[in-house]
């Protein structure tokens, strides 16, 4: 059987955590940073947990992250 192929793009973005969890970078600070609140860019620091719906998802595409 051969290897399954990680997601390039999956890779690059997402990072596993020690307890199985994903970590995100927070969205929507590419451009735009006049537009936005300095509550919203405050919040926006950092990264972020996914939600289980979307951890789902992204575990289909990294198959051998621990």
């Amino acid at each position: 059987m051969p290897k399954m192929k990680t997601k390039s793009s999956a890779k690059k973005r997402f990072k596993v955590t020690a307890s199985g969890r994903i970590k995100a970078a927070q969205a929507g600070k590419q451009h735009g940073m006049i537009k936005r609140s300095n509550k919203f860019l405050r919040n926006a620091r950092g990264t972020s947990l996914l939600c289980k719906a979307d951890e789902n998802i992204v575990k289909k595409y990294m198959p051998y992250a621990r």
